[in-house]
């Protein structure tokens, strides 16, 4: 609003400093509710637990109103010049981006949304085997997409298009997202109308192994087309992904690449991980992914 003293972007992102906190204050009264019950304080650690929960309900009304002052779910959140995690502290940034995966998780699992993230390099097809889910899932669950990209809309515009809420995250020359990019995102999207949440981090096989998101199950995907040294080259996202996709099937034979020796690689890497091999063109093992995936 013209003559208005502080801008709806200015106010959003103070809303969005406010909720980080209170959330925050809310969890550290729960720990003195915790210490005082072991003091044998019971009045008081009811009390705490009391307060905890009206700082809850206080972050949540926070929330709400940062959504009423978004333009719509499809908008691109930029990251910030020189800093992704915005948040001033003395612990590492890793320690940092943990915590927030945790807070998120916990949010998550309040509003009942489940999240699937995609990580994979550049080329290895993560948005057209979210498109062919979006289409298989969509008459089942509520979906909605977090797109991660260093500054185009060009994932998101296609996802979008299947008719799910979309949030572009740009994370400038950063190569992966971080759990507090993600708890912007949140901010965008209407949990309470979302059941399942399809996140594509940005393309890349290394950096997102180290800054986890708050996501239910993290799928890692490598096609024939990249050779077959894909997955020993990069051993620390495999141990860490829930389920792995060998992309492309139907090109291997032209490649000369063995979807059979990159999936025993997989396992070799995580014995526990599921691996399923796809092609989003043929459609095969796209039934195989919704059920490794649990849905």
């Amino acid at each position: 609003m013209e003559g208005s003293w502080m801008s709806a972007g200015r106010l959003k992102k103070a809303l969005e400093h406010y909720y980080e906190h209170t959330a925050e204050h809310a969890e550290k009264l729960r720990e003195y509710a915790e210490m005082a019950r072991g003091e044998g304080a019971a009045g008081a650690s009811q009390k705490l637990e009391l307060a905890a929960e009206l700082m809850d309900r206080a972050a949540e009304a926070i929330r709400s109103a940062c959504m009423s002052l978004s333009e719509g779910p499809s908008r691109v959140i930029e990251a910030e010049s020189h800093e992704i995690l915005d948040i001033e502290v003395e612990e590492s940034l890793l320690e940092v981006n943990r915590r927030i995966a945790e807070e998120n998780r916990r949010l998550l699992d309040e509003r009942g949304v489940y999240v699937v993230e995609f990580m994979g390099s550049i080329g290895s097809g993560k948005t057209s085997l979210i498109e062919a889910l979006v289409e298989k899932l969509k008459e089942r669950y509520r979906i909605g997409y977090v797109a991660g990209d260093l500054t185009t809309t060009i994932d998101a515009d296609r996802v979008g298009r299947h008719g799910v809420p979309v949030v572009q995250l740009n994370t400038g020359r950063e190569c992966h997202l971080d759990a507090n990019l993600f708890r912007k995102a949140l901010y965008q999207l209407d949990l309470n109308g979302i059941d399942l949440l399809l996140v594509e981090n940005v393309g890349n096989l290394i950096c997102p192994a180290d800054f986890p998101l708050g996501s239910h199950r993290k799928v890692v995907v490598v096609s024939v087309t990249e050779g077959e040294h894909m997955v020993r080259k990069h051993p620390i996202i495999f141990k860490e992904a829930d389920v792995a996709v060998i992309n492309k099937v139907d090109l291997a034979e032209e490649m000369g690449v063995s979807p059979s020796s990159l999936e025993r690689d997989a396992k070799e890497l995580n014995p526990r991980i599921k691996v399923v091999k796809t092609s989003v063109k043929t459609g095969d093992g796209i039934d195989e992914l919704v059920e490794a995936l649990g849905l």
